[in-house]
């Protein structure tokens, strides 16, 4: 099963920014294992276009989708057995990258 695994970080309390070594062995270790899929880190919310064309006409705004102190930093998408194996990486991924992770299945 795929999930999405979600870094999120936290403009008020940012998570450590040294910790690219890390995350560069626990990717390492995820294709290694076969859970790899795909990641990638986001830029700031700073450089997010919102587009809205469910009216008349496409509304382009700046900004993320939402204003909150936390936001999307990155993500990874794994291919795992079960949610139990995803809980168990995303408790590691939390660790090595020092930030708060999200874990939800695709449909």
């Amino acid at each position: 099963m795929q999930y999405l695994v979600s870094v999120i970080d936290d403009k008020a309390e940012p998570g450590r920014t040294d910790r690219q070594p890390a995350i560069s062995e626990f990717n390492d270790r995820l294709v290694a294992e076969g859970y790899w899929v795909f990641a990638g880190g986001l830029a700031d919310t700073d450089s997010a276009t919102v587009v809205d064309n469910r009216g008349e006409r496409a509304v382009i705004s700046d900004g993320p989708f939402v204003e909150s102190k936390e936001y999307l930093a990155g993500v990874w998408v794994w291919e795992v057995p079960d949610l139990d194996v995803a809980l168990k990486l995303a408790a590691e991924a939390s660790k090595v990258c020092d930030r708060k992770i999200e874990v939800r299945p695709f449909r």
